[in-house]
């Protein structure tokens, strides 16, 4: 997710100047970076 808002990022400054890609590249590598750094799913600790 991260490199696909990264390439949408490119494209949309580098290649076609549309600002509607380069928001949606932005929200792409922020959402990848989050998804990332939060755990998501069973990756608590059980202490019996």
């Amino acid at each position: 997710m991260i490199i696909l808002g990264l390439i949408l990022l490119i494209i949309g400054l580098l290649v076609a100047s549309l600002k509607i890609l380069v928001t949606i590249g932005l929200i792409l590598m922020v959402v990848g970076l989050i998804l990332n750094l939060v755990p998501v799913g069973g990756t608590r600790r059980r202490v019996y």
